[in-house]
């Protein structure tokens, strides 16, 4: 089990206000349950997850009601206790009954505290925390649709807890926007990434080597690396313009001449968009420069093959993983200024050009994405060095696993040890 150590690895220069992972008070022999609809694969999944092996590791009983899934072995291994539960119901009567069941299952069990990271076995979890009268969580992983009174309504759930966790600023955001009731219970704990992974001296150079021949990438060529799955919001068809605009450079020996781009991600069906993008790589006249190459199993690899990975969603995203893990394997990110990814990337003007640890550019707009890809190759090597070594001690900092656990596991005993706030009715 991985349990919940803090780190601490801050570049010199950062602002002092640098956040530092805290340790949470003991949570040793408390019984501690999170409701999930299942644990298949997912970022709430595997949040769930690793929040019960931190609680395993502090010594607390952690509990899991979930109707199950591939994550369930793992929960497991690591000292989760899975409850089998029918969380995914969103029939009324259906959660009626679950409500009272949970009651007798916290009875049972001597659960103290309640986490609900979805909105069905929220109110299912709100009702047991109401009637026991138990402190009760919830986890926003992403923003909820709907305008109507009833869809709002139904969403407000997530907004109800004793503390409120969203995973980004971002998400805060829309949260007091949409809730107002819920300002001042909202707490921000970004999502975590197990940077033992992540880590560049884990991948053997074979991995490596193995990628870019299955790309048909030639040694002496760059990879620029947007790795998404295959639609409209990811931006796979701003980077192709940006591709053209640098290749118009590269007869000349511009930025472009022994650069590739590379499209990784599954189309997961969106067959009419696979055809756009294609459509304008023969356009450009970029068929031996942009690579669409499927799914990729090994992130790592990919990100250490690549002399640059772009983020270019042209809508909001709740969190930046890709831009996180890009960051601990030191590849230069560009992100678009939109969302909650820019809150993974230091850059200015937020912070000074010797400070950054990415690039943000507008979104949707091929020559700022242009012109910040040709910043990045540009690079000399000691530059190139040290803003990787920036961006790992940043991402270690403010987005590794066990600050995200620590920070969890904090809200945890603060409200199991001291007064809680009414809940909004």
């Amino acid at each position: 089990m991985r349990p919940a150590i803090p780190r601490s690895n801050i570049p010199a220069g950062l602002s002092a206000a640098t956040p530092r992972p805290t340790t949470p008070r003991p949570l040793y022999g408390r019984t501690i349950l999170q409701i999930i609809p299942e644990l298949e694969a997912g970022g709430a999944e595997r949040t769930t997850v690793d929040i019960a092996a931190g609680l395993a590791g502090a010594g607390a009983r952690a509990l899991v009601a979930t109707e199950g899934g591939r994550l369930v072995g793992e929960l497991q291994a690591n000292g989760g206790i899975w409850i089998p539960f029918p969380a995914r119901s969103k029939n009324p009567v259906a959660m009626a009954f679950n409500a009272r069941r949970l009651i007798r299952l916290c009875r049972q069990e001597g659960i103290e505290l309640l986490h609900a990271r979805s909105r069905a076995p929220a109110w299912v979890a709100l009702t047991a925390a109401r009637a026991l009268g138990l402190p009760f969580v919830t986890t926003y992983h992403g923003s909820y649709s709907g305008k109507s009174a009833v869809k709002v309504l139904y969403n407000s759930v997530m907004a109800r807890g004793d503390v409120v966790i969203a995973n980004s600023r971002y998400t805060a955001g829309l949260i007091e926007a949409a809730h107002p009731f819920a300002a001042g219970r909202v707490k921000v704990i970004h999502r975590g990434t197990d940077l033992t992974r992540y880590r560049p001296d884990r991948v053997a150079p074979e991995r490596v080597e193995a990628l870019r021949r299955q790309w048909g990438v030639a040694p002496h060529q760059r990879v620029v690396l947007l790795a998404a799955r295959l639609t409209g919001w990811k931006g796979q068809r701003v980077l192709i313009e940006a591709a053209h605009l640098l290749q118009d450079d590269a007869p000349h020996g511009g930025t472009a001449a022994d650069v590739v781009f590379v499209l990784a991600g599954d189309p997961q069906g969106r067959d009419g968009y696979v055809r756009q993008l294609d459509k304008d790589i023969d356009r450009f006249g970029l068929r031996d420069v942009v690579r669409r190459v499927g799914h990729c199993a090994d992130m790592p690899a990919a990100f250490q093959a690549a002399a640059v990975v772009v983020v270019p969603s042209t809508e909001p995203e709740a969190f930046g993983r890709v831009a996180v893990e890009a960051q601990a394997m030191g590849a230069p990110v560009i992100v678009s200024d939109l969302g909650a990814v820019p809150e993974t990337v230091l850059s200015p003007p937020d912070v000074a050009a010797r400070q950054r640890t990415g690039w943000r550019v507008p979104a949707g707009e091929a020559p700022p994405l242009a012109a910040a890809i040709a910043e990045v190759l540009a690079l000399g090597a000691s530059a190139r060095q040290a803003l990787t070594d920036r961006a790992r001690g940043h991402v270690e900092a403010h987005f590794s696993l066990e600050y995200m656990v620590n920070e969890t596991l904090a809200v945890y005993a603060s409200l199991l040890d001291g007064p809680r706030p009414a809940l909004p009715r």
